[in-house]
């Protein structure tokens, strides 16, 4: 038997962007009873922005966090329930009522140069009796010392597991390599990746990350995700157990999930398209994708002519009303070459 690899499923969370976070109550305990069934280790289930992700900023859910806690808990038996908060859009409300319907791990996520912010975050998680683990997003935006440095700070914190993320799916596995390794060795807690398949890396970085160091990768069921979506965790069970590594999935039964229960819920094929491409080749965040869609629909500007802007910007998870202002910056500057037939600036 080789080395354990803990698998999270984020179908429940980071696939809710891919439908519009639309599943209901009894859709996500469907799935998760499979999961469940299949296996998998740990599911997180929230808004796909995390616990208060629900609004007008960030698209409203069919349900409550409460109501998608309360169906999933009641079906679980051996998997953890876990769940996702973003300071400043969850509360430390919203994880007390997240403990109270049984979640057992709380991810705290924040920009990879932010671990501060959830500093009260990770202390709550673990005076609630959950594991606490620290989510470092848009990882590709630093070197590798930035990432040990805030790596670091949330373990002083008190982390129980660090992760080392790429939201924009812009990483190659040598960077994602380079990242775990660094972390792995100036830490003393577990170390996980979750990647996204803008560039159609995502199975390939697990694995970089994997063979790093990395103890935790995440995974959805159909790639389910923001942009082109995150590692298919089918394919990452069927790779893994290929490979020797034991994840304690059932491939057949995981298979079963994904095809017959995830891919009829589906709104569209996941795919790699010209718009989830620019978001991996321009290191723009992966929920921006939507947004960037609505506002090319609205101002009669290229989506990708927006996304590939707002990552020259550096823009960040938070920062969605700016992308209206460069659709709208856009759109002005096209305006100004028709009438001219000059490009400015």
């Amino acid at each position: 038997m080789g080395k354990k690899i803990r698998i999270v499923d984020t179908t429940l969370r980071d696939g809710m962007h891919a439908v519009a976070h639309q599943f209901t109550p009894e859709d996500m305990a469907e799935i998760a009873l499979k999961l469940d069934e299949a296996g998998v280790d740990t599911i997180e289930v929230s808004h796909g922005d995390g616990l208060g992700g629900s609004s007008f900023q960030y698209g409203f859910a069919a349900a409550s966090d409460q109501e998608y806690l309360e169906a999933v808990s009641k079906v679980l038996k051996r998997s953890k329930l876990a769940v996702l908060l973003l300071p400043g859009i969850g509360t430390q409300e919203h994880l007390e009522m997240a403990a109270q319907y049984g979640a057992k791990v709380a991810r705290i996520a924040t920009h990879v140069t932010e671990a501060d912010v959830g500093e009260q975050h990770i202390k709550l998680a673990k005076k609630l009796g959950m594991e606490a683990i620290g989510f470092l997003m848009m990882s590709h935006m630093v070197d590798k010392e930035k990432v040990v440095e805030q790596a670091k700070l949330f373990e002083s914190y008190g982390a129980d597991t660090i992760y080392v993320t790429d939201s924009a799916g812009a990483l190659a596995p040598n960077e994602v390599r380079e990242r775990i390794e660094a972390v792995k060795k100036a830490v003393s807690v577990p170390i996980g990746h979750h990647a996204h398949n803008n560039l159609g890396l995502a199975i390939a970085n697990s694995l970089a990350a994997i063979e790093a160091g990395a103890d935790i990768v995440d995974g959805t069921c159909k790639g389910l995700g923001a942009g082109a979506g995150n590692a298919q965790l089918e394919v990452l069970a069927a790779v893994l157990n290929k490979l020797g590594y034991e994840t304690g999935i059932d491939l057949y039964k995981i298979m079963d999930v994904a095809d017959d229960i995830v891919a009829p819920k589906m709104k569209r094929p996941q795919v790699i398209d010209k718009n989830s491409l620019s978001i991996g080749y321009a290191g723009t965040y992966g929920s921006f994708l939507l947004h960037a869609l609505r506002a090319s629909e609205k101002f009669g500007v290229d989506a990708r002519d927006i996304l590939i802007e707002m990552g020259r910007r550096k823009t960040v998870g938070g920062q969605e009303d700016m992308i209206v202002d460069v659709a709208y910056e856009l759109s002005k500057k096209n305006q100004m070459i028709d009438k001219t037939g000059l490009q400015i600036g």
